[in-house]
C-alpha cells in the first residue's frame, strides 16, 4: 500500500482516449492554432532566430514561447521553450516552475491515446499543495477539453473573465 510518504509526487501520468488520427491530435499540441483551439487564448512560439511562428506552422525544438490563456489575455502565464518534438507523435515543452511536460501519443486498443507525463516536480510538501495539484487538475480539465473538441464537441473553457473559481478556469 502506497502511503502519502511514499507517494512519488515528482512527476504524473495522464491519459486521455480520443476518437480522432494521431496526426490530429499531435498537431493540437505542435501548432499555435492547435494550441489555442482546446488551450490556449494565445499561443506565441519564436524560432531561434526570434520569427514568430504561423498559426499552422509546426512548433519546433529549441522554440520558445508565450501562452496566454483566455481568462488572462493581456499577461503570459508562462513562457518556456520546446525541448523535443519528432513532427507525428511527440512533443515536450518546459512548463510551470520549468518543469517538463511530455506529450506522447499512441494507438491503444485501436484508439487514440494522448499521454501527458508533467515530470522533475518539485517535492516539498507546499510544493505539492501548490503544483502538483494544482496542474494535474488544469491538465485533467484541458485533456477533457482536448477531446471534447477533437471529436466534434463543444468548448467547455469559460471564456468570460469576470466568471472566477469554475472548474472550466
Amino acid at each position: 500500500m502506497t502511503t502519502l510518504s511514499t507517494a512519488d509526487f515528482s512527476q504524473f501520468k495522464l491519459r486521455v482516449n480520443i476518437r480522432t488520427s494521431i496526426e490530429n491530435a499531435y498537431r493540437s499540441w505542435a501548432t499555435p492554432s492547435g494550441l489555442e483551439s482546446w488551450f490556449l487564448g494565445k499561443a506565441v512560439f519564436t524560432d531561434e532566430a526570434g520569427a514568430i511562428r504561423a498559426g499552422d506552422a509546426l512548433i519546433q525544438e529549441n522554440d520558445e514561447y508565450a501562452f496566454y490563456f483566455s481568462f488572462k489575455p493581456d499577461k503570459p502565464l508562462v513562457t518556456g521553450k520546446v525541448l523535443k518534438t519528432n513532427g507525428k507523435d511527440l512533443f515536450s515543452f518546459t512548463f510551470s516552475k520549468g518543469c517538463p511536460v511530455t506529450i506522447s501519443i499512441y494507438t491503444e486498443q485501436n484508439e487514440t491515446i494522448v499521454q501527458l507525463i508533467e515530470s522533475n516536480l518539485p517535492t516539498d510538501e507546499e510544493a505539492i499543495r501548490k503544483h502538483y495539484i494544482n496542474d494535474s487538475k488544469g491538465w485533467i480539465f484541458y485533456l477533457t477539453n482536448l477531446k471534447s473538441i477533437l471529436e466534434g464537441g463543444l468548448d467547455l473553457r469559460n471564456k468570460n473573465v469576470d466568471l472566477t473559481n469554475v472548474i472550466t478556469h
